[in-house]
């Protein structure tokens, strides 16, 4: 008997921006796994099972929510921002791929969520406006040498970035690293921002030239958009700085 498992996005932490969807997901779960400041964010019923685990053991969590779906229950896994950005989605696709055949026959649907580069882009204007990508700069996956030809590749084909996990305790410079890197490809002028908990309480947004961006302006918390050579800053008196990249572009490879 093969039950439902439905992957959630939360989105980067504003009540207002989980869509409707979502909550339609969490209404009909009864068994909900996910590292633990997600699941916070749920008020359960009863009725609902929460299995909350560190922010380290995506797989095993994904196991685990597979193995009940896998006997019929009506599982959720929940992640912030977007499930499938950096996210559960992936870990539960894995899971599937190497696990037990019983497994590919789970009602499997991923439910979309606001990922935290558009919620920063979104109150710094429209810096996500031309072509753009997204990198996570955790080495947990894969070395930092491939980082650094990413965002050597990213920064000489003219790409607004998005960075994901830009710190941590066990990664105290590797940010330091990255600007480092990219003020070898990119003019210090380049508007870089910096998004910590955009839309909650805490929210904290900050925009500086290239020159001057450091790792203590961030935390695991925040999310960083580095523009491109094209993008542009309009000055605002007595207001912050709109952030916006063209829709159209003039630099030449």
């Amino acid at each position: 008997m093969s039950g439902r498992l439905t992957v959630v996005g939360l989105g980067p932490g504003k009540k207002g921006q989980i869509t409707p969807e979502a909550l339609e997901a969490v209404r009909e779960a009864e068994d909900f796994f996910g590292y633990i400041p997600y699941l916070d964010r749920l008020s359960l019923a009863p009725h609902q099972r929460r299995h909350a685990s560190d922010n380290r053991e995506e797989l095993s969590r994904a196991e685990a929510a597979l193995t009940i779906a896998a006997a019929g229950g009506k599982v959720c896994v929940v992640s912030g921002g977007d499930p499938g950005v950096f996210a559960m989605a992936a870990a539960v696709c894995e899971a599937i791929e190497n696990g037990p055949a019983e497994w590919r026959e789970i009602d499997l649907s991923v439910v979309p969520g606001v990922t935290a580069m558009l919620a920063v882009a979104a109150k710094a204007g429209a810096p996500l406006g031309h072509d753009f990508c997204a990198i996570s700069l955790s080495d947990n996956l894969k070395p930092w040498s491939l980082i650094e030809k990413r965002l050597i590749a990213a920064a000489e084909a003219g790409f607004v970035m998005a960075f994901y996990n830009p710190v941590s305790k066990a990664r105290p410079h590797q940010l330091t690293t990255a600007f480092d890197v990219l003020r070898a490809h990119l003019p210090g002028t380049v508007p870089v921002i910096f998004g910590r908990a955009a839309g909650r309480a805490d929210e904290r947004m900050r925009v500086v030239p290239l020159s001057d961006a450091a790792s203590d302006l961030a935390d695991m918390a925040t999310c960083i958009i580095v523009g491109s050579v094209e993008t542009r800053l309009i000055e605002r008196d007595g207001q912050p700085p709109i952030v916006y990249s063209p829709r159209s572009s003039k630099r030449e490879s």
